[in-house]
């Protein structure tokens, strides 16, 4: 076989409730990227919860790196067995109740070092849980829209992903964060409000996830029993590792985006820790800047949509990366508090195409038969080299004592993405003058 993609069978086209159905559980699971992974619960973590800043930001990239590993091992598998296995929502609807489960348990991680192992264990149960969901819910694009509108929807999902997260940290700076008295008789001294906050994050992703559950189609249960989708799963990946050089196309965009998702990850899972101990936000400050950076990276992603449609998803994972890599060297440059803010939110218009273009990429480029394996893989490369780029920034931040060196090692892994994403084949034709 060529290495060139063959022809993908086109899509159905699903009815509009049941796109935005699924659209929707974007902005049901940002509110747990935006809360509990990027700003509220991180900067709580390393502040009330580990024994200082610097140590906190460690054992966080600790953390985060293990539940990447973890993720690695096992997306694959999963996405392997969810190709036989036919049925999506059963394994979805567990992961995501996981992740709920484990982000409402955060109301009873006190400020105290004491709770610093379940902290850290509730984290790692919720990303593990987080992640794998999204494989199984990235699959479902393909079979739901025709090629030539994979690159609009998903790029409109990850807007309403955005605008999710942007929702979610409004009602926690408003109702939870800010006011002179904490509502409810929820006592500050012991950081209620805060913890509220997580509550209100299990809260919103239930609340919002479930029209997917109602409306959006799920494929049939193969008549096959789920410990023969288990064999059948592992001998496909098997099968796929040594006919490897079928897919070396997709082969070198994993790998590309195993580099520029672990630096843009790790841009996430560091930036309210950032923030906070370099720039001395508090909460409030943190949250404020979280909304920003939800405003302008909802922008980007409805923005670059439809020119992913026309343009292609490796060009347009190129274009955002390059704005990433020029506006994340300034962000680490500055003092100025006001031009953190202005790097940062001209940061946020880059994230979410980067994101949205390389799954359009692989609905575009995988076979038909091995979506969801490819999906899988794509975690899998997501996640493979995830425990790298944390721990680079935590053992950076700790042998330097700076914030800002430690968050250095993030440009390393968005550059050396850059580079091998020129190297992959175009996933559109090249666009026409009008």
């Amino acid at each position: 076989m060529t290495d060139t993609p063959q022809p993908a069978v086109p899509a159905p086209r699903a009815s509009t409730r049941a796109l935005l159905s699924w659209g929707l559980y974007d902005w049901a699971n940002s509110s747990y990227s935006a809360i509990i992974q990027t700003f509220v619960f991180a900067a709580y973590f390393t502040r009330s919860i580990a024994p200082d800043e610097t140590v906190g930001t460690a054992w966080w990239g600790n953390a985060v790196g293990l539940a990447g590993l973890l993720i690695a091992i096992t997306a694959p598998m999963l996405g392997a067995y969810t190709d036989r296995r036919g049925r999506r929502k059963p394994l979805l609807a567990a992961l995501t109740f996981a992740c709920i489960l484990s982000t409402g348990l955060l109301w009873f991680i006190a400020p105290s070092e004491d709770y610093l192992w379940p902290a850290l264990l509730l984290l790692g149960v919720g990303v593990v849980a987080f992640e794998l969901a999204a494989v199984l819910y990235n699959g479902m694009l393909p079979e739901l829209v025709p090629e030539d509108g994979v690159g609009r929807w998903s790029g409109w999902g990850w807007a309403m992903g955005y605008a999710g997260g942007l929702g979610a940290l409004i009602v926690a700076l408003v109702f939870f964060i800010t006011g002179e008295e904490a509502p409810f008789g929820l006592d500050t001294a012991e950081a209620e409000h805060v913890r509220a906050t997580f509550v209100l994050t299990a809260l919103w992703f239930l609340t919002f996830s479930l029209p997917l559950f109602l409306f959006t189609p799920d494929r049939p249960a193969a008549p096959v029993s789920r410990l023969e989708a288990v064999r059948q799963g592992w001998a496909q990946l098997v099968h796929s590792a040594r006919s490897i050089g079928r897919y070396r196309h997709l082969v070198r965009f994993f790998i590309a985006h195993m580099l520029y998702i672990d630096g843009l990850a790790t841009i996430f899972a560091f930036g309210g820790i950032y923030a906070a101990g370099t720039f001395g936000m508090d909460e409030r400050q943190v949250l404020l800047f979280g909304i920003g950076l939800n405003i302008t990276g909802g922008l980007g992603a409805a923005v670059f949509a439809p020119i992913d449609d026309r343009i292609g998803g490796k060009r347009t994972v190129l274009v955002a990366l390059a704005g990433l890599l020029a506006a994340s060297a300034a962000i680490l440059l500055v003092e100025s508090t006001l031009l953190f803010w202005l790097i940062g939110l001209t940061l946020g218009l880059f994230v979410g195409p980067a994101q949205a273009a390389g799954r359009s990429y692989l609905a575009r480029m995988a076979p038909v038969e091995l979506r969801n394996e490819m999906f899988g893989l794509l975690a899998f490369s997501g996640k493979a080299t995830a425990f790298a780029a944390p721990l680079a920034v935590g053992w950076l931040t700790l042998a330097s004592g700076s914030q800002r060196v430690g968050m250095s090692a993030i440009l390393v892994f968005l550059l050396a993405g850059f580079v091998l994403m020129l190297g992959i084949p175009n996933d559109r034709p090249e666009p026409t003058s009008p």
